[in-house]
This record gives C-alpha cells, sequence and structure tokens, in this order.
C-alpha cells in the first residue's frame, strides 16, 4: 500500500497527516510551540522548536499508519506558514528566531517600496504588508547587519524545513509569490525589484516550477531523527493557503474561509488579476498554473488566544461564550492586536474593547472576542467579493469546530457555511503533493475525485441580521476612530 506523510508547519503548531493515494487520511498528529514578542509588534519563532514538534508529531501518525498499513511512507510533502524569513547559513543553521508574518517592526521598510517605479509595484501585484519576507529581510539588513552579512539563504519557513529535510535549498511559487519579492504576473523573482531595495539577490532560493515538483530525497541524518528510512522523495510544497485549497478540494466558483491562528478567505482564478488597491492577496496556487485571491486578517486565533489568556478561560469557555445570546449595547471589541491586512493594509493599527459598562461581565466581553473576531474576517470577505457574492461559503481550518461559534460566524458573514469535511486540509494537501512528485498521483486525480464532501453546518438567522448589522457598522467606526489616533 503506497501513502504519503504530509508535514504542516503552522505559526504555532506542526501537523503531521498520513494519506493514502486516495486521499483518505489514515493518522494524524500535532505538536506546539511558542511564538514569541520581545516588543510590541515583534512576533518570531525558533526553527529549532518547529523541528522539535515536526520531528514528534511525524513519528507518532507515521507509527500509528505503519501499524495499519505495515509500509513506509512512499513520499513526504510540505505546507507552511506564509510570507516569514529564515535567515540560514550555508549549511541550513538558522542565524536567529524566524521572523513571522504577524510581525509589524518592518514597518518602516515599505517606504522603500513605495519609492519603487509604478512598474515595478505592479509586477508585484500585492498591497504591501510588513509581516512579508521582502520587507522582513530590509529590517535585518537595517538593524541586524551582521546576521545579514552572514546568511546565505533567505527562506520561507517551509523551504527552511525542506532544506533540513533534504539538504537541498530551494524555493517554489506558492510562497514566493507572497514574499512582496516576485514577479507575480511574470512567474519569477523580480531582481529588479530586490536591487531597487538595496537586498542581495544571492540570498533568494533557485525556484523549482510548481509546489509538486520533486525537491530532493530524504537524508539519513533528518530520516533517523524522524524515525524514517532515507532516500523518500520530498515534494516542494506549498504555502499553508494554498495547500489547504489543495487539500479541501476547492474548484473555480467556490470561495472558502479558512480560520486557525489567521483568517484567510479565497477565491480560485482561471487568470491572475491584481485587486491590490483594495487591499486584496493575488497569489500562486499549488497546481501548476493555478492562481487565488485571498483576503486575510491576522487577527483570528492569534488575537483570540490573546483574549483567552489574559482572562484565564479555556478555549472551552472561550466557544461556550458563543451560546449566550449578544445584546445591541454589548460592548464592541476590535482585534487588531497586531496590525490589519485585508482591507486596511494598515500595521500601526491596535484592538480595543469599547463602550464597557458595569453590566459586562465575562462570559459578554469572551463573547464579544467573538463577534469582533468575526466582523474583521467580514471586512476581509467584503473586499475579496466586491463584485461576486457567492450562495454558500466554504469553511476549513481547526478554529471553526465549534457550533456556536459557526452560528456566529454564518450570522455576521451572512452567507450559509459548508465545513469542507477533512480534518487537516494543509497536512491532506501537502501529503497530496508529496504523492503527485513520487509520481503515484497527477493533479487531474487529485482536483477531482479526492475532493473531500462538504456538509451544511450553519445558515443565518434573518432575525441577527439588522443586530449585526448595525453592530458592524459600530465597529467599522470604532476602527476608523483607531487609525484616525494612530
Amino acid at each position: 500500500m503506497n501513502w504519503a506523510l504530509g508535514l504542516d508547519l503552522g505559526t504555532s503548531s506542526a501537523k503531521a497527516v498520513v494519506t493514502d493515494t486516495g486521499g483518505r487520511v489514515l493518522s494524524q498528529a500535532s505538536a506546539g510551540y511558542a511564538v514569541t514578542s520581545a516588543m510590541a509588534g515583534y512576533a518570531e519563532s525558533e526553527p529549532a522548536h518547529w523541528w522539535s514538534a515536526v520531528t514528534a508529531c511525524a513519528r507518532e501518525a507515521v507509527a500509528a499508519a505503519r501499524h495499519a498499513a505495515g509500509a513506509w511512507p512512499s513520499a513526504i510533502g510540505l505546507s507552511g506558514q506564509m510570507h516569514g524569513l529564515v535567515l540560514a547559513s550555508a549549511d541550513g543553521r538558522a542565524l536567529r528566531p524566524a521572523l513571522l508574518w504577524a510581525d509589524s517592526r518592518a514597518t518602516g521598510a515599505l517606504r522603500g517600496y513605495r519609492r519603487l517605479d509604478p512598474g515595478a509595484l505592479a509586477r508585484l501585484a500585492n498591497p504591501l504588508a510588513p509581516g512579508m519576507t521582502g520587507p522582513l529581510l530590509m529590517w535585518v539588513a537595517e538593524n541586524e547587519p551582521r546576521t545579514y552579512t552572514e546568511a546565505r539563504w533567505a527562506l520561507q519557513p517551509k523551504d527552511w524545513l525542506r532544506a533540513r529535510l533534504t539538504g537541498e535549498v530551494h524555493a517554489e511559487p506558492s510562497d514566493a509569490s507572497a514574499s512582496l519579492l516576485y514577479d507575480v504576473m511574470g512567474d519569477r523573482w523580480d531582481l529588479e525589484v530586490v536591487s531597487a531595495l538595496g537586498l542581495d539577490a544571492g540570498l533568494l532560493a533557485p525556484l523549482l516550477p510548481s509546489a509538486g515538483a520533486p525537491a530532493g530525497h530524504l537524508t539519513a541524518e533528518a530520516g533517523a531523527e524522524l524515525g524514517l528510512p532515507a532516500g523518500i522523495p520530498v515534494a516542494a510544497g506549498a504555502a499553508d493557503t494554498a495547500a489547504a485549497a489543495l487539500g479541501s478540494g476547492i474548484g473555480l466558483g467556490d470561495v472558502q474561509l479558512t480560520v486557525g491562528t489567521g483568517a484567510q478567505v479565497i477565491r480560485p482564478l482561471a487568470a491572475p488579476v491584481s485587486r491590490a488597491d483594495a487591499g486584496v492577496n493575488l497569489y500562486r496556487s499549488a497546481a501548476p498554473d493555478g492562481w487565488y485571491h485571498m483576503g486575510a486578517t491576522v487577527s483570528a486565533g492569534l488575537s483570540l488566544n490573546w483574549v483567552r489568556e489574559v482572562m484565564n478561560a479555556s478555549w472551552a469557555e472561550l466557544y461556550a461564550s458563543a451560546d449566550h445570546p449578544g445584546r445591541a449595547h454589548d460592548p464592541i471589541f476590535v482585534p487588531h492586536l497586531s496590525g490589519e491586512r485585508t482591507p486596511y493594509c494598515d500595521p500601526a493599527l491596535r484592538g480595543s474593547w469599547t463602550a464597557l459598562s458595569l453590566a459586562d461581565d465575562r462570559a459578554t466581553l469572551l463573547r464579544c472576542a467573538l463577534e469582533g473576531t468575526a466582523f474583521a474576517i467580514r471586512d476581509a470577505l467584503d473586499a475579496l467579493l466586491a463584485d461576486h457574492r457567492p450562495p454558500r461559503l466554504r469553511l476549513a481550518g481547526g478554529g471553526t469546530l465549534a457550533a456556536g461559534w459557526r452560528q456566529l460566524l454564518a450570522d455576521v458573514l451572512g452567507l450559509p457555511l459548508y465545513a469542507v469535511d477533512v480534518p487537516a486540509a494543509s497536512g491532506r494537501g501537502a501529503a497530496l503533493l508529496g504523492a503527485h512528485a513520487a509520481g503515484l498521483l497527477s493533479f487531474d486525480d487529485i482536483a477531482g475525485p479526492l475532493a473531500p464532501p462538504t456538509r451544511l453546518v450553519a445558515e443565518p438567522d434573518p432575525a441577527m441580521a439588522a443586530c449585526h448589522a448595525e453592530r458592524h457598522a459600530r465597529f467599522r467606526r470604532v476602527v476608523a476612530a483607531l487609525r484616525g489616533a494612530a
């Protein structure tokens, strides 16, 4: 029996997902790690902690699969958090903690981007955000010149992981197109932009043609740590949003919301069209010739976890608060603790609880945190769907399992939600990419027959529409006031 191992390097945890060549998930495991913030606007992780988590969950998932299938994996595929930066030596050793997509310290570097000529900005085809690879690399060059000079490679997270697995250094389009160093329409590194920004193009890894391309084989050293034999083929892998789209079977005409540490709303495209002026991203998909639009908020699980920790609440308690009826006069929570992307593209934006009163208790504040997060997702959704309102919204991600939270999302977004029946879409997509790279599957096999089913999990309550519309309008006014005060 042939099966593949998908390794998904998320923002706060790694997941290992094993699938057979029919796309059926055989086993999965996860292990967490910390996101640290030494100063306001900072977000970092230690790549060494990523590797420890990957080895732990891979061993667990593979052991379970081998117990059932009695064989080693035929392939390995990857998925990873987008935009971040790992500065690595020639032998792949990380020279400093990784800078993550939620990091806004490189806001000043965006001035260099704004000085680019209009043609160069058009080639980037994306709104400017400080947590992307290019601005983060500029920050290191200016503020940590010794590290910058010592670095041989500037890698995105899953590309660093692949180098650790194979000993080979590569990049691929789905992640590279989200770096602000990429000619998105031309589908290549934009060396003119790199030079204009004063960066060293030699730090950029050679591009493989697609996420499903073969990218080397598992080394004996990495295999020993993972508990796997050497020589297993490894795929290039994809950005986590692109891998989740592949793993959940999204197609043209679909719109999908994924909620995790951040939240993304995506729509596949037949051809690339830039909507950077609306704060909407344009990236390459995991397919050899695919594209998608994305509206993104940094303010989902990242902000909810902050609320949970400062209020000493469990995740179960937080999600249970959605079952309490809301009131028109409840406080408004703005979750933009680390700035915001779609539609504001404002790294300086910050959060708030507004209109607190003595009548508000702990459960009220927890529910308002969920509601405010839903409003932030609604803002990204509205920007993405300015020219198209679908009849339904597909729902994926580990942050969308609670029934009350799903209902609150449906009420705020005004669309019925259909959950994708796959437990780990990004990891499943990664495993399928591995199977493709090993010659076990074609993309036609993945896109059609292996698409998982969906099921209706929440419909908007018409009685709630007027209340949510009024409170969302209040939310937008508070956000405008916060931006004006910055």
